[in-house]
């Protein structure tokens, strides 16, 4: 026992208070690692801080401050570029739109007015005829026939009735002799009638008989353009129940359109007047102007479960640009307004207090003026109240402004361009060559800097490691 405790002795000693040294001095050098990492990412932050605005106040050619985040000053208090256009006095037309239809002023099924087989076809498909133009011609031999039957019937008849009437002649003298009797007299002159009444039964079926063999022959009743072949030649066809094809009138055709009730009294006026009123044809884009004409006629009600009138305008087609069938955009020129201020369309604002605009005020500064918008036509329209002729108004870069603000025009009348690093607003240009940035474009041949962020990570990453 007292030879083991020696042993047990230094075995103590070397698990005793002595032994957690190593591991207090790795927690040390944890905690120091530590508060290195915290102040080399607090170093980076701060050098990125003093980096931001610096690069955000450098400045253009022109010597304007670049707009952005760490840019000094309020954003509002800086000249905004804007575009204006002048205000002009011009003419513009009052026009009503409607969707209407091109419809033929005659659309004619060609149909067999008797029965017999299809001889011979003489149009070709989509070929322009005229009026009594050959198309078709049916058997007509049967006709003929008969019709040289019904002539021998009356030939026959006409013999017979010039007889009666012979006899008739005789029986009057002989009556005036007291040599017959008026009985006889009288049977004699209703023989004749009754022959006479045979004789036009044969006439009337002789000729009916020369309409049908002109039946047989069909020729075009309108001036147009013939459509597909619906019988082949050859096929037997029935009278009035078989289509051979369909002839539809192209010079002049006419559109159909509609316009709301409330217009109807406008329109009205006018043609009582004796104006010639216009309306122009476009296609369903209502992009391309496809024909010109005059309004004709307008319908005599007003549909109920629709709430509009119905109108006729008429139009040469002598291009045929437009189809029978087809859909337009029909635009009635109701009236022209003479003389009156006309801006762009893109200048006129809508907010709380109505249509406004931005009005320049000299040449730095603008100021709210809400107007009274009359008639447009696409990208102008007219201003009744609050503008006159040779004032100036923003139209491009009015999404920046208020009442108030000071702005810089740019030539050519193009936008502020949207800041550095954020896609342009609607209605913007991009920037231009001499607009602010916060980079240069290198020259032909150079390779491009990297931008000031890439710098920075580039700078901040030896301080992270």
């Amino acid at each position: 026992m007292n030879e083991q405790s020696p042993i047990r002795t230094e075995t103590a000693r070397q698990i005793g208070p002595e032994a957690p040294a190593p591991t207090r001095r790795r927690s040390r050098t944890g905690t120091w690692l530590i508060l290195l990492l915290l102040l080399a990412g607090g170093g980076a932050a701060g050098y990125r801080y003093y980096l931001a605005p610096k690069s955000a106040t450098e400045t253009a050619a022109d010597g304007a401050p670049a707009r952005g985040k760490g840019a000094r000053g309020r954003p509002g208090d800086m000249a905004q570029a804007v575009g204006v256009a002048t205000v002009s006095a011009g003419e513009i037309p009052v026009v009503l739109s409607g969707l209407g239809t091109v419809t033929p002023l005659a659309t004619v099924t060609i149909q067999s007015q008797i029965s017999g087989y299809l001889m011979e076809i003489g149009f070709r498909e989509g070929q322009t005829v005229k009026k009594g133009d050959f198309l078709a011609q049916i058997d007509p031999r049967i006709y003929e026939a008969q019709l040289a039957q019904y002539q021998g019937q009356l030939a026959r008849d006409q013999a017979l009735l010039q007889n009666s009437k012979l006899d008739l002649a005789r029986f009057q003298r002989l009556s005036l002799q007291d040599s017959i009797s008026k009985q006889n007299v009288d049977t004699q002159a209703a023989l004749v009638k009754q022959n006479e009444g045979t004789v036009a039964i044969d006439q009337a079926q002789v000729d009916q008989q020369k309409l049908n063999i002109a039946y047989t022959r069909i020729v075009s009743p309108v001036e147009g353009r013939v459509g597909l072949r619906q019988i082949d030649q050859g096929n037997y066809v029935t009278a009035a129940s078989t289509n051979i094809v369909v002839v539809t009138q192209l010079h002049p055709i006419s559109v159909v359109f509609t316009l709301p009730e409330d217009d109807v009294a406008r329109v009205m006026r006018r043609l009582r007047s004796g104006a010639k009123l216009t309306v122009t044809a476009y296609d369903r884009g209502d992009a391309n102007v496809l024909a010109t004409g005059t309004l004709d006629t307008v319908d005599n009600q007003i549909d109920t479960t629709t709430g509009t009138v119905k109108l006729r305008a008429l139009f040469d087609n002598k291009d045929e640009s437009l189809f029978p069938n087809q859909f337009v955009n029909a635009k009635l020129t109701v009236d022209i307004v003479r003389d009156t201020p006309i801006i762009p369309t893109a200048a006129i604002l809508r907010g709380t207090p109505g249509a406004y605009v931005y009005l320049l005020d000299g040449d730095d500064k603008v100021v709210v003026r809400p107007i009274t918008v009359g008639e447009a036509e696409g990208a102008r329209t007219a201003v009744t109240k609050g503008l006159a002729v040779g004032d100036r108004v923003v139209v491009d870069g009015t999404d920046r402004l208020r009442d108030g603000a000071k702005v810089r025009v740019t030539e050519g009348g193009k936008g502020q361009p949207a800041p550095p690093g954020e896609p342009a607003a609607p209605g913007q240009a991009a920037p231009a060559a001499d607009a602010t940035a916060t980079t240069s474009t290198p020259a032909a041949g150079t390779p491009p800097e990297n931008p000031p962020q890439k710098r920075e990570r580039r700078r901040e990453r030896p301080a992270a490691q």
